[in-house]
């Protein structure tokens, strides 16, 4: 069998490397249309509510705040699990949703589920939802050292330096539209 496809190649050399740049060229199309992160998002699909109830031991936020919310944001749609944890005077609720929902249509199902559970909760407390943005968000994190400066002198270096020359450079680069809650607003 391989004999033959040796041969079969070598009476037909033409044939090989045409389909060899095609194949090659085929590659380097999809390679170079292929929408790629430099950072994949990999992590959850997930909605954080955070419940603050100061001076209560973890029992009682357990028992009094994290049960009654995590047993009713079970039942929204798409959710694929609902973890929680309770200590001294917090209580943390991470609902995780199928990947497939959108991320702003599972905060406001957190948000309204929420509004109707808060009755139940003892008074004073107010469950909020965490940040809409994931661990992966950032790109890029510096730092600004200096020899002998202060830290006032280095913060004003960056507040008055180093962050315009970043922006300059990102509009350079394409990066003309800065995006705040998930739109673009114009320079």
């Amino acid at each position: 069998m391989i004999d033959r496809l040796i041969e079969l190649s070598l009476r037909n050399r033409f044939l090989v490397v045409a389909l060899w740049i095609g194949i090659a060229g085929w590659g380097l199309w999809a390679m170079l249309r292929a929408p790629i992160d430099a950072i994949p998002d990999l992590s959850d699909n997930q909605v954080i509510v955070f419940t603050d109830w100061s001076g209560r031991s973890p029992q009682e936020v357990e028992d009094q705040v994290t049960y009654p919310l995590t047993v009713n944001l079970q039942g929204l749609p798409g959710v694929k699990v609902v973890r929680s944890s309770s200590a001294f005077g917090f209580s943390m609720i991470f609902v995780i949703f199928e990947d497939d929902v959108d991320l702003y249509f599972a905060r406001t199902r957190v948000l309204e589920r929420l509004n109707l559970v808060s009755k139940q909760l003892p008074a004073g407390v107010v469950p909020t939802l965490g940040p809409d943005a994931t661990g992966v968000g950032h790109v890029f994190w510096y730092t600004v050292e200096g020899g002998g400066l202060s830290l006032r002198d280095l913060r004003s270096l960056q507040d008055w330096y180093v962050r315009y020359q970043f922006e300059l450079s990102s509009r350079r680069r394409g990066g003309g539209k800065r995006r705040r809650h998930g739109a673009a607003i114009p320079d």
